[in-house]
């Protein structure tokens, strides 16, 4: 499926890959996403008990932190396309988690290194809680954001190492690439799974400095894991950086701005001998025409007909243009899914502070606030089998597709599951106001008694919904991305979930500001919570209304089979791949 590092090793890369080199991804993919979730579900609690910090700036912290690792992972995408393999980049990034993870241990685990605690105070006398000094806050935030520069590269280069591993242009294999996005998430899943449980666990019972510790320590593992596989795993090779492939081509477009565009494809220039390493040869599309004229060949031109001698920054190939052509059709699918993630961020900060106000005991076990999440990772567990097994071939006979569905269909699946999570938990928030009132508990710091098992309800709707559009995302993305730019654009992927918690922070404060006050108390009881909620759930839907017009409107992209030569039998299997494309 992509270009590997040396044509003279082809025969050797035929027999590596495959499911039993997919394992070791797995692998690091659950173990990084332990201690990676249990921090997103629990951190805010480390935030407000134990560095002070208010309600609110506590989920303004965690946002920003969670976006500026899916942020990131553009940047470790770069690195990974253009300076060091998937591989490489995988391990360094993990080294880098790990360190932040360390760090975060060895400042909960001495007191001098942090504020006196405030845990425990009445809501009422919160304000008298000492705040972090510089020292405290330089500590606390180089942890924060190595874990989130860490966790970037690895996001960024994990999952396609992974789909590296098969190749889309074998009828078997590219069956196989799209359950490997299934059973990435199933991994994602379980190691999620232990985070909000086993890791949230000994954070409650044995300390923040242990849990920080074991996700140091599990972050190790996964780069151990991961390297025990390197003998198994295509490599992709470096082709340079993806960002000047891009700007070349705007560069060169605007250069021939005043040329006329040929009508006639032929007329354009493109390259096929073997000295362009080019995995892939682009169709030309008829959207954004502009960018043709950065292919149209001047009259001076020389030497244009092979790879060498020719200034990409004044002529580039047809397919060059059609890879950028991908990323800016791509874009309205990117803004289209970000507010889905504004309310993932809810789910990680206000939900878990309503936790900590209900009656967690479960069965005779008291169960921590920051666990509940395990409702939704519990359904998924369930559900991804259930869909890679059940759904996706009985969708497969009807549609003749051979991932069920199309990953457009899929995400829009998840949007609408999202709305209907936000509209469930503005219900719930409001019965919970209700319990805490009618028990004169409004000012109390007691648990109420209602069952936290109530936000079950919110999680196991949004879990449906994360399954669909995660899973979703990351397999439109990276089937869409050219050869070249696979790692630059699976991290693209992950964009919309770093700009939903950016999101998720600048609509705290201007509700805040526009409502008089709806999100400002300390005490949730006294707050609009649900009114928020149901403003997430209605704008949500209007999100859902813009997506349909940008998925209605998406041009999948073409790959020219016969000049690359992908395949020469009559394959029905890949036949439907390639049909469905079109769709």
């Amino acid at each position: 499926m992509g270009i590997y590092k040396d044509e003279t090793e082809s025969k050797r890369e035929t027999k590596r890959g495959g499911n039993r080199a997919a394992l070791f991804v797995y692998a690091m993919e659950g173990l990084e996403n332990m201690a990676f979730v249990s921090s997103a579900v629990s951190l805010v609690l480390y935030f407000n008990d134990y560095m002070n910090l208010t309600i609110p700036e506590s989920a303004v912290v965690l946002t920003n932190v969670m976006g500026t690792t899916f942020i990131l992972t553009l940047l470790g995408g770069y690195i990974s396309d253009t300076y060091l393999t998937r591989f490489k980049t995988c391990v360094l990034f993990g080294i880098i988690e790990m360190l932040g993870f360390g760090l975060l241990a060895i400042q909960a685990h001495f007191p001098h290194l942090r504020p006196l605690s405030c845990k425990g105070v009445a809501p009422s006398l919160a304000h008298q809680c000492e705040v972090a000094d510089s020292t405290q806050n330089a500590i606390f935030y180089t942890a924060l954001y190595l874990i989130a520069f860490g966790s970037s590269g690895v996001k960024a280069a994990l999952t396609p190492l992974g789909a590296d591993q098969f190749d889309e242009k074998d009828p078997e294999e590219a069956v196989q690439l799209s359950s490997f996005f299934n059973w990435f998430m199933y991994s994602l899943t379980i190691g999620s799974i232990f985070g909000v449980t086993f890791v949230v666990w000994i954070s409650i019972n044995l300390g923040w400095d242990w849990s920080f510790g074991v996700s140091a320590v599990a972050i190790l593992f996964s780069v151990i894991f991961l390297s025990m596989g390197k003998s198994l795993y295509r490599n992709n090779a470096l082709n340079g950086s993806p960002i000047v492939r891009i700007l070349q081509v705007f560069v060169a477009a605007i250069k021939n701005r005043s040329l006329p565009t040929p009508e006639r494809t032929e007329e354009l220039h493109e390259i096929h001998d073997n000295e362009a390493g080019q995995s892939e040869i682009l169709e030309r599309t008829d959207q954004f025409r502009f960018l043709d004229r950065a292919a149209i060949i001047r009259s001076s031109s020389t030497d244009v007909g092979t790879s060498k001698h020719t200034d990409r920054w004044s002529l580039c190939t047809v397919t060059q243009i059609e890879e950028t052509k991908i990323l800016v059709r791509m874009l309205p699918i990117i803004i289209s899914t970000i507010f889905m993630n504004t309310c993932v961020a809810q789910l990680q900060t206000f939900s878990i502070q309503q936790s900590n106000t209900l009656d967690t005991n479960i069965l005779g076990f008291k169960v921590p606030g920051p666990s509940i999440p395990v409702i939704p990772l519990l359904f998924m567990f369930v559900l991804i089998p259930v869909y890679e097994h059940i759904f996706v071939p009985l969708a497969r006979k009807i549609t003749g597709i051979p991932t069920g569905i199309t990953h457009l269909q899929r995400i829009g699946v998840g949007l609408v599951l999202s709305a209907i999570s936000m509209a469930v938990a503005g219900i719930v928030e409001t019965r919970r106001k209700r319990v805490a009132i009618q028990h004169n508990m409004v000012d109390s710091v007691e648990p109420l008694p209602m069952s936290v098992l109530w936000l079950g309800f919110q999680y196991a709707i949004f879990g449906g919904a994360d399954m669909f559009t995660l899973a979703g995302l990351l397999e439109f993305f990276h089937s869409e991305s050219s050869a070249r730019m696979k790692s630059f654009g699976t991290a693209i992927s992950w964009w919309p979930i770093g700009f939903g918690y950016f999101l998720s922070s600048v609509l705290v404060e201007v509700v805040n500001k526009v409502s008089g006050g709806w999100l400002a108390s300390k005490n949730l009881n006294t707050g609009k919570l649900n009114y928020f909620y149901w403003l997430l759930s209605g704008l949500s839907l209007l999100n859902f209304g813009f997506y349909l017009v940008c998925a209605s409107r998406y041009r999948y992209k073409k790959v020219d089979v016969k000049q690359v030569e992908l395949v020469e039998e009559d394959s029905s299997v890949l036949k439907g791949k390639m049909e469905w494309t079109k769709l």
